[in-house]
C-alpha cells in the first residue's frame, strides 16, 4: 500500500493568501505535484464542497479540509504549516496547521483506518505541538507515520454486562456510564477526532464512556446491554444517527459533530447532569421499544421489519406533506379539482384567476376564484409529493439493506414500479432486489484504479440494471395483477368484511402502543394512503381513518378514567392523566404506556376492546381520513363524515375508560390512602 504521506506532501511555512479556499487549492496541488492527483480539479472541487457543509477548523490552530473523491485512488495526507495562519471557522482563531486528507471514493476499511487514527491524534496537544516545533519534512513525515502506527484504542465498551433486565437502569451505588454516537457527513476526520476527545473527556471525569463511530471505516455498533446501563446518550453527529430507536427514553445530549473537539469536558457534564433530571431532553420513543430492537443477535423477522419500517418511516413525511396540501386543495377547491387542477395552478395566477363555472368547481370556498386557483396550487404540490411515496419507499428500504450504494437503484425500482402499476407492492419488492443487488456488488474484490468508480459509477449502474431487469421482464406483470387483486379486494369490503378489517387494526393499534403491532397496522394505512393518490374516495381513505381512531382511544380513555375515578390511580398516574389528553388528541398513542407498563392486565384489555370498536364504527360509517397524522387537528379539512369521526372516537373511548375503571374497582381499592 503506498505511504499516506512522504516528505513530497509536506510544506513549511506555506503562503497561500489569506483565504482558506486557496489554501485548499495550495494543498491540492501538493498532492498533484506529488503525482498522487488523478483528477487535480475533482479533487479541489470534492474538498470545497465538504468545506461548504460545515467548516473545518478546529480549536488550537489547526484545519483539516478533507473529502472521500474520485479525484484520489490512494488514501492521501498533504501537510501544510501556514504563515500567515488562515481563517478555516474556528473559534479561537486562524489556523498555523493544515491537512489535507483525501480518500478514495471506494477506500476500503484499511485506507480509512489510518486516516481515523490520524484523526484521533489531531485532538493531542503533545502531536500538534511537535508538528510545530519540527524543522524538517523528514521529522513531519516521522511523527506522522508515529502516530499511524500507534496501536488501535482498545474499545471503551464494557467487556461484561448484567443482564439487560437489570442493566436499564444506573445503580445508585456505581459509577454512571454514557454512551455516544459520533458522525460528519464524510466519515473520515471530525468522526473520530469527537470520539477521541470524548473519550479522553469521560477518562478525566472518572466516567465509563462507549463511543459509537459511524464513519467511513465501518461502524461497529453499541452492545444493546452497553445502551441499556448507560445514563445517557451523547450524540454528535451532522448527519442522521443510524438506528436511533437503539437509544429510544435516553436522556440525551445533542450537538453538531465538532462541538466536542473543543468542548467536551462541558458535554460530559451535561450528559450527567441529564441523567438525573426526569426533565431532560430525551430520545424520542420508549425504553421497550428499543429493548426491542436491540435485544440480541437480529432474526429473520426483526430483519425484515427493520428494512420495510426504515421504507416507510422515510416515505411518511411524504405522505404527510401530499396528502395534507391535497386535503386543504380539497377544502378550498372542491373534489373537483381533481380533474384540471394542474392545467389551473400552471396556466392561471393569482392575477390571472380562473373562471369557476368553465372548470365546474361548484364547491369552491364561497364559489371564489382565488380560493379555486389557491386549491388547485394546494392540490398540484400536494399531488407532486405524492409522486414520490414509492419510490422514497424503495429507496430506503435499499438504503437500510446497503447503505448510501442502494439510494439511487432503489429510488428507480420505485419510480419502475409506477411504470408498472404495481404500487406500493412493486415498491417494497423493488426496493428489496435493488439493496440486495447493490450489496452484493459492493463486496465484489476490484483493482485500486477502479475503487473510485465504484460508487459513482459501477454501483448504480449494475445495480439499476439487473435490478430493474429483473423487475420489468419477471416480476412486473405479476406485481401489477397482485396490487389489482388487493385494491380490487379493499374495493369489495363492505358490511360486515369492513367492520372485521376495522376491529382487527383497532386490536393492533392498541396492543403494544407504539410496538411493532402498532407500527404495521399504521404502516399498512399509510401505503395505502399512498396507493389511493389523489383519489376523492378510496377504501385506503377509510383504513387510514380507522388506524389513527384506534391509536387516539388508548391515551383518551386513561385521560377520562383518572378524571372519573382519580382513585384508582396513583399521584403519578394522574398527573400522566392530564399530559395524555394532548396525546390522544394528536395521536400519539405512546400516551398510554405509562398506565399499561404499571398496570398491564387490566389496562391493555381494555384499551384494546376500546380500540377495536373504534375501528369498527370507523370502517361501518365509511369515515376517511387523507392525512397520516394529526390527529383532531386534521379534521375540519381531512376527515370525511366528521360525525361519523366523533362518533367512532368518543365510543371508544367510552367503552375503553368503563373497562378501565371496572376492572380496576373490582380488585383494587383507593390507592390515595397510599399516596398522600
Amino acid at each position: 500500500m503506498t505511504e499516506l504521506i512522504t516528505t513530497q506532501l509536506v510544506r513549511l511555512n506555506a503562503s497561500w493568501g489569506a483565504d482558506k479556499t486557496e489554501v485548499i487549492r495550495g494543498l491540492a496541488g501538493v498532492v498533484n505535484d506529488a503525482s498522487r492527483a488523478d483528477d487535480l480539479e475533482q479533487l479541489v472541487a470534492d474538498a470545497l464542497a465538504r468545506e461548504e457543509t460545515s467548516s473545518t477548523g478546529l480549536p488550537g490552530g489547526i484545519a483539516i479540509p478533507h473529502c472521500r473523491t474520485s479525484g484520489v485512488s490512494e488514501p492521501t495526507l498533504a501537510f501544510a504549516r501556514l504563515e500567515p495562519p488562515v481563517d478555516f471557522g474556528a473559534k479561537d482563531g486562524p489556523a498555523d496547521l493544515a491537512f489535507l486528507i483525501a480518500a478514495p471514493a471506494g477506500g476500503d476499511a484499511t485506507h480509512l483506518q489510518l486516516l481515523t487514527k490520524l484523526a484521533r491524534s489531531l485532538v493531542k496537544p503533545a502531536f500538534t505541538d511537535s508538528l510545530r516545533s519540527a524543522e524538517t519534512p523528514e521529522e513531519i513525515v516521522e511523527l506522522i507515520d508515529a502516530a499511524l502506527a500507534e496501536p488501535a484504542k482498545a474499545a471503551s465498551t464494557p467487556a461484561a454486562a448484567a443482564p439487560a433486565a437489570a442493566a436499564v437502569a444506573v445503580s445508585a451505588s456505581g459509577p454512571k456510564s454514557l454512551v455516544a454516537v459520533t458522525a460528519c457527513p464524510t466519515g473520515i476526520a471530525h468522526t473520530y477526532m469527537a470520539a477521541e476527545a470524548l473519550e479522553a473527556a469521560a477518562e478525566k471525569a472518572g466516567i465509563k464512556i462507549s463511543v459509537e463511530t459511524q464513519g467511513s471505516a465501518g461502524t461497529t455498533p453499541l452492545a444493546p446491554e452497553t445502551i441499556a446501563s448507560a445514563a445517557a446518550v451523547i450524540f454528535a453527529v451532522d448527519v442522521g444517527v443510524r438506528d436511533r430507536s437503539r437509544f429510544a427514553g435516553k436522556p440525551m445530549v445533542s450537538s453538531g459533530v465538532k462541538r466536542p473537539i473543543g468542548d467536551a469536558d462541558a458535554m460530559i457534564a451535561e450528559a450527567l447532569r441529564y441523567a438525573d433530571d426526569p426533565n431532560a431532553p430525551r430520545v424520542e420513543g420508549t425504553a421497550a421499544e428499543a429493548g426491542a430492537s436491540t435485544g440480541g443477535a437480529a432474526s429473520f423477522g426483526s430483519t425484515v421489519r427493520r428494512v420495510l419500517m426504515t421504507g416507510v418511516s422515510y416515505m411518511i413525511p411524504f405522505v404527510a406533506a401530499g396528502g395534507l396540501l391535497i386535503a386543504l386543495g380539497f377544502l378550498f377547491g372542491g373534489y373537483e379539482i381533481v380533474n384540471d387542477g394542474q392545467a389551473i395552478a400552471v396556466d392561471n395566477t393569482f392575477f390571472n384567476l380562473p373562471s369557476v363555472s368553465e372548470f365546474g368547481l361548484d364547491h369552491a370556498l364561497f364559489g371564489s376564484a382565488f380560493f379555486a386557483y389557491l386549491g388547485a396550487l394546494l392540490f398540484t404540490l400536494g399531488a407532486a409529493a405524492f409522486g414520490f411515496l414509492v419510490p422514497a419507499l424503495a429507496g430506503y428500504i435499499a438504503y437500510a439493506i446497503a447503505d448510501r450504494p442502494g439510494i439511487a437503484p432503489g429510488f428507480v425500482m420505485g419510480a419502475i414500479a409506477g411504470t408498472l402499476n404495481s404500487g406500493f407492492l412493486g415498491g417494497i419488492v423493488g426496493g428489496v432486489l435493488a439493496g440486495i443487488v447493490a450489496l452484493w456488488i459492493t463486496k465484489w474484490k476490484v483493482p485500486h484504479w477502479m475503487r473510485g468508480l465504484m460508487p459513482v459509477l459501477v454501483i448504480p449502474l449494475l445495480a439499476t440494471l439487473i435490478s430493474g431487469f429483473v423487475m420489468v421482464v419477471v416480476l412486473g406483470k405479476p406485481l401489477a395483477s397482485l396490487m389489482e387483486a388487493l385494491s380490487d379486494g379493499l374495493n369489495s369490503l363492505q358490511g360486515g368484511s369492513a367492520i372485521v378489517l376495522g376491529i382487527i387494526l383497532g386490536l393492533m393499534m392498541a396492543f403494544d402502543m407504539g410496538g411493532p403491532l402498532n407500527k404495521t397496522a399504521y404502516a399498512f394505512a399509510t401505503t395505502g394512503l399512498g396507493a389511493a393518490a389523489t383519489a376523492t374516495d378510496a377504501p385506503e381513505l377509510k383504513v387510514m381513518a380507522a388506524v389513527m381512531l384506534a391509536g387516539m382511544v388508548p391515551p383518551l380513555a386513561l385521560a377520562l378514567a383518572t378524571v372519573v375515578r382519580p382513585g384508582l390511580f396513583t399521584i403519578p398516574e394522574r398527573e400522566n392523566g392530564k399530559a395524555a389528553w394532548a396525546m390522544g388528541a394528536s395521536f400519539i398513542t405512546e400516551g398510554a404506556i405509562p398506565f399499561a407498563a404499571a398496570d398491564p392486565t387490566r389496562v391493555i384489555p381494555s384499551i384494546m376492546a376500546g380500540s377495536a370498536v373504534t375501528g369498527a364504527l370507523s370502517m361501518g360509517l365509511d369515515v376517511s381520513l387523507r392525512a397520516p397524522h394529526g390527529g383532531i387537528f386534521v379534521v375540519p379539512f381531512a376527515v370525511g363524515n366528521i360525525a361519523g369521526f366523533i362518533l367512532a372516537l368518543v365510543a371508544g373511548t367510552l367503552v375503553a375508560a368503563a373497562l378501565v375503571i371496572a376492572l380496576k374497582s373490582a380488585s383494587k381499592t383507593d390507592t390515595d390512602l397510599a399516596t398522600v
